[in-house]
């Protein structure tokens, strides 16, 4: 079983149970309702207590959640853990492997590595990622272990910054709003085009060479494949991305990845930062193109690039 702990701040003195979970923590009536049927569900420093009780500041309160069923199967292969704590983990996932098992993929995607690195830990948690990948897309990946914090991240509460090289020379910094609907006659393809939904990327251009460009991209919507519909509209598709009109002379998969997130823990309220450095394939597609790089933005791609 899960289990969540909270300090009664000043604010909430004189609050009930109910209010101080539903106010201050966010938490659904669905969830509520699930930890009111539990046993010993939820404590006020360590005592059993109705939704009725009125708190007093600074009192702690404990929640257990229900244990998660979990039926993905288990996997042999495994992924670095960039970070994790008893609330949340975030995997560093390779090009080429998938998030959720499909067809071809029974038992070699992200959620079968995730049940097994559960599993080894004794943990029981079911698989629920705040933020979703493509397949040959590497990064990180957040996972909630439990339906609060899932709940809590889920949306925009998670700041994300991905990494991509363009086929094209650009400088400076900007902004493309074109909205992306489906491309007639495909289910997977997007394209831009009038009926499509609102899709906004901002980029960065960090640094330039053979005809590339390295990208630092923040989105402000998370429409499927819209970085690489994006670039791929400005007529500068992402290196390897054959499926948008990029090359793979230099590499075999589009050249994206997720690289930091940031946002604030549900739980203890501090804020977080996670970083995960290119992949070796990204890495080299950095030298064979010999990217030169701002002196200013040095410092900052030193976390995520072995060259800077």
């Amino acid at each position: 079983m899960g289990q969540l702990n909270f300090k009664v701040p000043p604010e909430y003195h004189g609050a009930t149970v109910k209010g101080f979970l539903r106010g201050y923590c966010g938490m659904s009536a669905r969830l509520l309702i699930r930890l009111k049927r539990e046993e010993r569900g939820i404590l006020v420093n360590g005592k059993p207590v109705w939704v009725v009780h009125c708190l007093q500041a600074g009192d702690r309160v404990e929640l257990i959640l229900p244990e998660d069923r979990n039926h993905t199967e288990s996997s042999g292969l495994s992924v670095p853990v960039a970070w994790e704590d008893s609330h949340l983990i975030f995997f560093e996932k390779p090009p080429g492997m998938p998030v959720h098992p499909s067809s071809g993929h029974a038992n070699d995607t992200l959620a079968n590595i995730a049940r097994s690195y559960a599993e080894q830990k004794g943990e029981h948690w079911a698989f629920r990622p705040i933020n979703r990948l493509d397949r040959d897309t590497s990064g990180l990946v957040a996972v909630a272990k439990n339906a609060y914090c899932a709940s809590q991240l889920a949306g925009d509460h998670l700041q994300k910054e991905y990494f991509a090289v363009c086929q094209g020379i650009l400088t400076g910094s900007g902004t493309i709003d074109a909205p992306i609907r489906v491309k007639k006659g495909h289910t997977i393809q997007r394209e831009v085009g009038e009926g499509g939904v609102k899709a906004v990327t901002h980029w960065q251009a960090l640094g330039c060479g053979h005809g590339h460009t390295l990208l630092r991209i923040h989105l402000e919507t998370g429409r499927t494949h819209q970085i690489r519909v994006h670039f791929s509209h400005l007529g500068m598709p992402l290196a390897g991305d054959d499926m948008y009109g990029g090359s793979r002379k230099w590499i075999s998969r589009q050249a994206l990845h997720c690289g930091w997130i940031q946002g604030m823990h549900p739980v203890t309220r501090e804020p977080f930062y996670v970083a995960q450095k290119f992949p070796q394939d990204f890495q080299t597609l950095c030298r064979q193109i010999e990217t030169v790089v701002r002196e200013e933005d040095k410092p900052f791609l030193s976390r995520f690039w072995d060259m800077i």
